[in-house]
C-alpha cells in the first residue's frame, strides 16, 4: 500500500498578492506647531482674555467709571429675573428661527440659480452680492430712509399703500428688521450654496438626465443630498450669527418702539451704556457666548459635520 504524505506546510505566496506594509508615519517637528503659535496668540489675547474679563465683571457692581466692587450673584438673580430680559432672548430666538427659516431656502435657491454658467447669470450674481459690500450701518440708515411714512417709499405715485409707519409698529417692527437682516445677509449664504453647487460632479445630473430624471428630480435627489454639508455649515453661521445682530437693529430702531426690537445683544449695549450697569451687562454678555458656543456644538454634534468627508469619494 502507497503512503501519500500531505505536507501540511503553507505555499508561498505570489509576490503580487501580498500586501505592503503600511508607510511608516511622517515624524512630527516642533515646526508645526510654531506655525499655529500666532493665531493661538491672537485667540487668546482677543478672544479668551475679554471672555474671561466679562466673567470676573458679571460678579461685580461697578458703572464703568468708578471704583469695582463684589457683587456676587446678584447680578446673574437680577438678570435673569428682569422681565425685559426674558422678553429679550424669545425675540432673539423667534428672529434665529424666522431668519433662518426666510434665508435658507432663498440663499440656496440663489446659490443653485447662480451657479450656472450663462451669462446672465453671472451678470445677476453680481447684482445679488451687491448688499456684502454695504456696511450694516449703512444698510439700516438707508431703510430707514426708505420705510419713513412721511418722506419714504410710500410717496412715490402708486405705492401710497407703502406709507405706513413700519418701524413704529409694534406688530411689524419686527419682520420688518428679519427682512432687512436677509436682504443683507443671503447674498453671503448664497455665495456658500453657488460654491456647494459648483463643486458636485457634473456626471451625476448626466447620468440622471439620460435616465429621465427631470429638473426637480436632480434637484431633490443629487443636488440637496450633496450640498448637505455646506446647508450645515450655512445654518451654523446663520444661527450663531443671529445672536451677533446688534448694529441693524440699534440704527434702525434702537430697540423700539418700546422694547419690540430690543434684541440680547442691544440689551446688553443699553444696560451697560446706558443704565451704567458693567455687571448685568457682564451677565448678558457671558450668556450669549454660551448660548453661542452651545447651539454651535449641538448642530456640529448631532449633525454629522465632525464626520465630513468628500462628496466626490467614491465617484
Amino acid at each position: 500500500m502507497t503512503v501519500v504524505t500531505v505536507s501540511t506546510a503553507s505555499a508561498p505566496v505570489p509576490a503580487a498578492a501580498r500586501v505592503p506594509a503600511p508607510a511608516p508615519r511622517p515624524r512630527r517637528t516642533g515646526a508645526n506647531g510654531l506655525l499655529a503659535l500666532p493665531a493661538l496668540v491672537f485667540f487668546v489675547v482677543f478672544a479668551l482674555v475679554p471672555l474671561a474679563g466679562a466673567v470676573v465683571l458679571s460678579f461685580a457692581d461697578w458703572d464703568g467709571l468708578g471704583e469695582l466692587g463684589w457683587a456676587g450673584w446678584s447680578n446673574w438673580a437680577g438678570v435673569l429675573t428682569d422681565p425685559v430680559t426674558g422678553q429679550a432672548l424669545l425675540l432673539t430666538v423667534k428672529i434665529m428661527v424666522v431668519s433662518w427659516l426666510v434665508q435658507t431656502p432663498i440663499s440656496l435657491l440663489l446659490g443653485v440659480f447662480t451657479a450656472g454658467t450663462q451669462r446672465y447669470r453671472a451678470v445677476l450674481a453680481v447684482l445679488y452680492f451687491v448688499p456684502l459690500l454695504l456696511s450694516s450701518a449703512a444698510v439700516a440708515i438707508a431703510f430707514k430712509a426708505i420705510l419713513d411714512p412721511n418722506f419714504g417709499i410710500g410717496g412715490a405715485p402708486g405705492l401710497g399703500f407703502l406709507a405706513q409707519d413700519w418701524l413704529g409698529d409694534p406688530d411689524l417692527v419686527l419682520y420688518v428688521v428679519i427682512f432687512v437682516i436677509a436682504w443683507q445677509f443671503v447674498p453671503f449664504h448664497t455665495l456658500l450654496y453657488q460654491a456647494g453647487v459648483r463643486q458636485i460632479p457634473t456626471s451625476l445630473y448626466e447620468a440622471a438626465t439620460i435616465d429621465g430624471a427631470g429638473m426637480l428630480a436632480q434637484f431633490r435627489h443629487i443636488t440637496l443630498p450633496q450640498l448637505r454639508y455646506t446647508i450645515v455649515t450655512s445654518s451654523t453661521l446663520m444661527l450663531t450669527g443671529s445672536l451677533t445682530y446688534f448694529d441693524v437693529v440699534f440704527v434702525l430702531t434702537g430697540g423700539g418702539p418700546g422694547t419690540s426690537t430690543r434684541l440680547l445683544p442691544l440689551d446688553m449695549y443699553l444696560t451697560g451704556f446706558s443704565a451704567n450697569d458693567m455687571g448685568g451687562a457682564s451677565v448678558l454678555a457671558v450668556i450669549l457666548v454660551v448660548a453661542g458656543l452651545g447651539l454651535a456644538f449641538v448642530l456640529t454634534r448631532f449633525s454629522g459635520f465632525a464626520r465630513m468627508s468628500s462628496e466626490q469619494e467614491g465617484l
